[in-house]
């Protein structure tokens, strides 16, 4: 049977431990298990220490646990601003990003970029703005903001809350965490595992954030209020009934992870990247979308194809790699790759090789 590799950035393709720790956990009876048992309470506490210890988080950062990163979105408005956000947009997650506050009732403001570019450190921040909203990787066109400007845009701006959705880039990234107040993923993306959990870090700044609000009658939401996640997730619990295979499954893949090694994931996705933008560029009909080098991300490679995209997908079809469709008004011009640990160099050396001898 023909080995089908999902280059879709999301959801992509699932880790290969995935359908033992699947079965597995079918095997203990984890679907079934109760959120409020002292298995739970291990579970959870296992899959933060893991997460913790993977990401280099540190203690006085705290991991709470939501449906997806798009809740996450909302939760950031609800519990870190009461009037204005700033946003950084190049592109149609985090212009998605932005247009959550306007439905919220927020007054957010921005400053945008072409699609495929990215922001230098010298952005102009308004004075009012209480959070700065930063998207690390757009997984719409493949442009990354660079590591750089994240960390001055927080040595600029101390007093100004910092939110970073890295909801493509995580584990990829090393993250200084002295420099941002929030980062949060989803899971079927980077963690390769199946979609329906997202992760929220957030420091202690944010919880005053959120109480202040709330100390002043502003809604800060119900549930998943920061102030009721990081009272349950003190208990090592959550405030609802949670995703508990899904809790479960990041437990065991980051535990896999950490045998694996994050330097050696990181190095790797270094070479996987680069011998697809080798590739692509040396190719006469197609091109990187992403111009300028510093703002090309490594965990999704966005291709230029013009006429060839239709064919071109059809053709890695019939090898078992399966491209991700441009996004929006690009769908018929552009192909995404997502370059996650899920994906082995072989793959890739598979998908540049092929995309080599396509003409």
């Amino acid at each position: 049977m023909k080995h089908h590799v999902n280059f879709t950035p999301g959801p992509s393709q699932l880790y290969f431990t995935v359908p033992d720790h699947v079965r597995q956990a079918f095997n203990d009876g984890i679907p079934a298990l109760s959120h409020r048992s002292k298995q739970f309470d291990k579970l959870f506490a296992e899959t933060t220490g893991n997460l913790r210890e993977l990401l280099n988080i540190p203690a006085d950062f705290h991991i709470f646990f939501t449906g997806s990163a798009t809740e996450i979105w909302e939760r950031i408005f609800q519990n870190l601003v009461a009037e204005s956000s700033f946003h950084l947009e190049n592109g149609s997650f985090s212009k998605r990003f932005y247009e959550t506050g306007i439905l919220l009732g927020k007054k957010p403001t921005k400053i945008e970029a072409p699609a495929g570019d990215g922001f230098g450190a010298d952005v102009a921040v308004p004075a009012n703005a209480e959070l700065i909203a930063i998207t690390h990787n757009e997984t719409s066109t493949g442009a990354s903001i660079p590591m750089e400007t994240i960390h001055a845009m927080k040595k600029n701006h101390p007093n100004t809350l910092l939110a970073v959705d890295a909801a493509s880039s995580l584990p990829y990234p090393n993250f200084d965490y002295h420099t941002v107040d929030t980062v949060f993923f989803s899971v079927q993306k980077g963690f390769g595992l199946p979609a329906g959990l997202g992760v929220w870090i957030v420091n202690d700044r944010c919880i005053a954030k959120a109480e202040s609000l709330m100390a002043r009658n502003i809604s800060i939401g119900s549930y998943h209020s920061l102030p009721s996640l990081v009272s349950h997730a003190k208990k090592n619990q959550t405030p609802e009934t949670p995703n508990v295979l899904g809790i479960y499954l990041l437990g065991k893949v980051t535990a896999d992870f950490l045998r694996r090694g994050i330097d050696t994931i990181r190095r790797e996705t270094d070479y996987k990247a680069a011998i697809l933008y080798k590739t692509l560029e040396d190719h006469p009909a197609l091109a990187p979308f992403v111009n300028e080098k510093a703002f090309r991300s490594k965990t999704v490679v966005v291709a230029n194809c013009g006429a060839e995209t239709e064919k071109l997908s059809a053709f890695l079809s019939t090898k078992g790699l399966h491209a991700g469709g441009g996004d929006g008004a690009a769908k018929k011009t552009q192909l995404r790759f997502a370059n996650f640990p899920a994906h082995s160099k072989e793959q890739f050396e598979l998908l540049a090789d092929s995309i080599a001898a396509y003409d």
